[in-house]
């Protein structure tokens, strides 16, 4: 169990995708915060990312592992297709 609320973890996981997003920016890519909830990091791939092969692997093995190396070892990443915003809200 995350041991911290949606709140705490708001700042810190804006703080990681900042990190890595030169990394996607390198290959034309891109990456927006959507939001947290329930340790899950919802997160838009954008640019050269969306449609892209590598896509899944860039937010395990890229995204997702920053996140729980910097911040808690069980956080998740979930990429939101474009249009499905909304639905999150609604979690």
């Amino acid at each position: 169990m995350i041991p911290f609320t949606d709140e705490e973890l708001l700042e810190p996981v804006k703080v990681v995708i900042e990190k890595v997003r030169p990394s996607l920016a390198l290959d034309g890519g891109d990456i927006d915060f959507i939001a947290v909830k329930n340790g899950n990091v919802y997160v838009q791939l954008k640019g050269a990312c969306i449609g892209c092969a590598s896509s899944g692997t860039t937010l395990k093995y890229g995204v997702e592992r920053q996140l729980r190396m910097d911040i808690h070892p069980e956080l998740s990443v979930v990429n939101v297709p474009v249009g499905m915003e909304k639905d999150i809200e609604n979690l």
